[in-house]
């Protein structure tokens, strides 16, 4: 089988230019790519250079992206402006759906996806993230640890389900909490192998369902941080948030790096591990789709 026959599964960039500092966003990207060869199948690592829309950035492109200044953060609502103005651009993961869709590409493994915001006003509002409206919206399989755990996840599993997004388990019969293997909260269904992911994305697409798939894989028992240990660094981050009046775009970058801070870095190698996680998972369900 020829590298241009193997399954596909699309990454983000929006962990590389704005997740991770430099060097851990260049290395991950290229371990994530790793990952997904070494399980069989071919990575697609999507992001924007210059205005233009790529299902598969090169290694020099990946390593633009980790290092150069004023790349984008781009949901979809940005995409016009980026391709018009030619800038560079990071992909969220409503946008890495957006274009994997239009490239043929039906897996995508991210880290943790948006959701509800946390409290009311303040630097929270009603700010919903883009990433919900995709899932409802765009046939792809999205493979992550939940959503982020900064967010209100008993809301952010509301709207999906309030949207005819189908919410599975990998291995769980829970919800995962990103850096925690579990929030208590139940998914819809549980599989326990990535042919039973492939079936269930194929009854969807029999039926004629619009929208896609979120597969939550819990983090490895070994890199997890238990929920009671990192909810204060995350109560505490959203707090300072809200001190600083942060809006939109600004307030996940800002719980990340600080919770990062609060936790010695360990919320970072967590980060890490689930990541490449998902990204094996992702591979082998592309490959299970492939293989019929």
């Amino acid at each position: 089988m020829t590298a241009h026959a193997l399954p596909q599964v699309a990454l983000e960039s929006t962990v590389i230019s704005h997740g991770l500092p430099y060097p851990h966003n260049l290395a991950l990207a290229r371990d994530m790519e790793a990952v997904v060869r070494s399980h069989g199948a071919q990575p697609r690592t999507v992001g924007i250079i210059a205005g233009e829309l790529i299902a598969g950035l090169d290694d020099s492109q990946i390593a633009h992206l980790a290092t150069a200044q004023n790349v984008r953060k781009v949901s979809r609502r940005d995409l016009p402006i980026v391709v018009a103005q030619k800038l560079d651009g990071a992909t969220t993961v409503a946008t890495t759906m957006w274009i994997a869709h239009q490239a043929g590409i039906e897996v995508f493994a991210t880290g943790g996806i948006g959701g509800v915001h946390r409290g009311h006003g303040g630097a929270a509002g009603n700010d919903i993230s883009a990433d919900l409206e995709e899932l409802a919206q765009t046939p792809v399989i999205v493979v992550c640890a939940g959503a982020k755990a900064i967010l209100d996840l008993p809301a952010t599993l509301e709207y999906l389900e309030t949207r005819g997004v189908t919410v599975a388990g990998y291995a769980t019969d829970e919800f995962p909490a990103f850096y925690s293997r579990s929030s208590g909260l139940p998914v819809d269904v549980r599989c326990d192998s990535p042919a039973e992911v492939a079936a269930i994305w194929r009854a969807k697409q029999t039926l004629g369902l619009p929208g896609g798939l979120l597969v939550t894989v819990p983090i490895a028992p070994q890199d997890e941080i238990p929920a009671q240990e990192i909810e204060p660094a995350i109560a505490q981050a959203v707090a300072e948030a809200e001190q600083r009046g942060l809006r939109s775009a600004e307030v996940t970058p800002f719980l990340l790096a600080r919770i990062a801070e609060l936790t010695g870095d360990r919320s970072l190698r967590a980060n890490i591990a689930l990541l490449k996680n998902n990204a094996r998972v992702a591979a082998e369900i592309a490959t299970a789709l492939a293989n019929g």
